[in-house]
């Protein structure tokens, strides 16, 4: 009697290496990516309180429409008297918050030139103030 070989051998296991290559490349990438994408935002400190504390000290920084900058309700001559009421507010407390408030029709590049003044002070703290828009009445 003759034997009948089967050659065709099962596969019985499956291999899981380019499936673990790929997603260490992946992972890779989207760790990179990630790290390029927070570098390029403006951090912002936003607010946190369940219930009213101890009153924090702020700058206010003003933009006006026509490009005046104005620290706590007083005219600023420069960028150089800006960054000093900034760094000596800051030495003042160095839990210092500033509120930057723009008008509407200030550029956006004296807002970033005004936020990059605050920060060259040391001030890491920063929030940017808008008016809560009115609700659409209900028809």
């Amino acid at each position: 009697m003759a034997s009948v070989s089967n050659n065709d051998d099962e596969i019985t296991g499956i291999n899981v290496t380019p499936l673990v290559d790929v997603t260490l490349v992946l992972l890779i990438i989207f760790m990179v990516t990630a790290k390029l994408i927070t570098g390029q935002g403006i951090p912002l400190d936003l607010p946190k309180a369940k219930t009213a504390g101890a009153t924090q000290t702020v700058l206010n920084v003003s933009i006006d429409a026509q490009g005046g900058v104005l620290a706590n309700g007083s005219k600023v001559s420069g960028d150089a008297e800006l960054k000093s009421r900034a760094s000596q507010a800051l030495k003042e407390n160095p839990e210092l918050r500033t509120v930057i408030s723009a008008s509407e029709s200030a550029s956006h590049g004296k807002v970033m030139h005004v936020l990059d003044t605050v920060r060259d002070a040391g001030i890491s703290r920063v929030a940017f103030a808008a008016d809560k828009v009115a609700a659409a009445p209900a028809p």
